[in-house]
C-alpha cells in the first residue's frame, strides 16, 4: 500500500511538473515594449496593439515609451524596444539603414495616401511657399526637434525661399494646441501638417505647393511601416505575427485618433472605436492566434 502511495505520489508530481512547464512555455513573451514618438496615428496604432495583445491575446503587459525619433530607432537595434509602427518612409530611410543589421522592417500598414509639407489655413488665401512671406504670418510651427523635416526647413527650405518666419520646435500636441488657437483667432501662421491625421477633418487648411522641391523625398507619398527587433519572429511569434497582419485605412485612422481625442485617454478611446470597428481587427487576431498555436 505505501509502495503504491508513493507511486501515485510521483506520477502526480510529474504531471504537475509537465503541466508546470507547459504553463510556462504557453506564458512566455507576454510582455512587450513599443516605441513611441507621439504622433497621432502612432499613439493610436501604439494603444490599440496594447489593447488588443493584452485584452485577447493573454499580455500581461505592453509597455509603451515615449521617446525621440533617433533613439526609437537605436532602441529597436539593440533590443530595448520589440517593435516601433511608425516608421516614415522614404523620409526615415537613413534610421532604417542605421539598424538595418540589427532590425526588420514590416509591410505598410497604412492603406492609403499620405501628405507631408507646410500648410496655411485657407483663409490666407495663399497656395505656395513663395508667397508665405508676402502674408503676415511671423511662424512655421513645428514638432520634434529629431524628426526629418525639423531639420530641412532650417537647412533647405527656409534658404530656398528666402522665408523670414521662424521656425518653432514643439512637440506635436503643443503644436496643435497653438494651430487650435491661433486658428480660432482667425491668425496667419504657418505649420507643419501630415495625413493621416485628425486634423485633416477639423480644420480647413491646405497644403503649400513646393516650386523648387526643397523638401526633396520628405514631401513624397509614404509608406507607413512598422519596424522590429531582428529576434523578434522567433522570440515572439504572437505579437510579430499580429502586427505584420496590421492594416488600416485613412478613415480607419483618423476616426480611431478622433475617438481618442474625445475620450480621457488613449486606450478608452480605442476601445470605444473597437465596439464598432470588431471585424477590422479581427484578422489580426486570427494571425496572432494561429501563430501562438504553431
Amino acid at each position: 500500500m505505501k509502495t503504491g502511495r508513493k507511486l501515485l505520489a510521483v506520477i502526480l508530481a510529474l504531471a504537475v511538473g509537465v503541466l508546470a512547464a507547459g504553463c510556462g512555455s504557453s506564458s512566455q513573451n507576454k510582455e512587450l515594449k513599443l516605441g513611441d514618438i507621439g504622433w497621432d496615428e502612432n499613439v493610436a496604432v501604439a494603444n490599440l496593439t496594447k489593447v488588443l495583445l493584452e485584452d485577447e491575446l493573454g499580455y500581461e503587459n505592453v509597455e509603451l515609451r515615449t521617446l525621440d525619433v533617433g533613439p526609437l530607432y537605436e532602441g529597436v537595434g539593440n533590443g530595448d524596444l520589440h517593435a516601433f509602427q511608425d516608421v516614415w518612409l522614404p523620409a526615415h530611410s537613413d534610421y532604417v539603414a542605421g539598424v538595418e543589421d540589427n532590425a526588420e522592417l514590416l509591410g505598410s500598414w497604412f492603406q492609403g495616401t499620405t501628405k507631408f509639407g507646410i500648410a496655411v489655413p485657407s483663409y490666407m488665401n495663399i497656395a505656395s511657399l513663395e508667397e508665405l512671406n508676402d502674408t503676415n504670418a511671423e511662424l512655421i510651427l513645428g514638432i520634434e526637434p529629431g524628426a526629418v523635416s525639423m531639420t530641412k526647413i532650417p537647412e533647405e527650405v527656409i534658404p530656398a525661399y528666402g522665408l523670414e518666419q521662424k521656425l518653432v520646435e514643439a512637440n506635436t500636441e503643443g503644436m496643435l494646441a497653438e494651430v487650435d488657437r491661433l486658428y480660432s483667432n482667425q491668425e496667419e501662421f504657418a505649420f507643419i501638417a501630415w495625413s493621416p491625421h485628425w486634423m485633416n477633418q477639423r480644420y480647413d487648411f491646405k497644403y503649400l505647393e513646393d516650386p523648387k522641391d526643397a523638401f526633396e523625398e520628405v514631401d513624397d507619398t509614404i509608406n507607413l511601416s512598422t519596424i522590429v527587433n531582428v529576434d523578434l519572429k522567433e522570440d515572439d511569434p504572437v505579437a510579430y505575427a499580429f502586427m505584420a497582419a496590421l492594416r488600416l485605412d485613412e478613415e480607419q485612422i483618423n476616426a480611431m485618433e478622433d475617438e481618442i481625442n474625445r475620450a480621457i485617454d488613449p486606450q478608452t478611446g480605442v476601445s470605444k472605436w473597437l465596439e464598432n470597428n470588431r471585424d477590422i481587427v479581427q484578422p489580426w487576431i486570427d494571425a496572432a492566434s494561429n501563430a501562438q498555436e504553431t
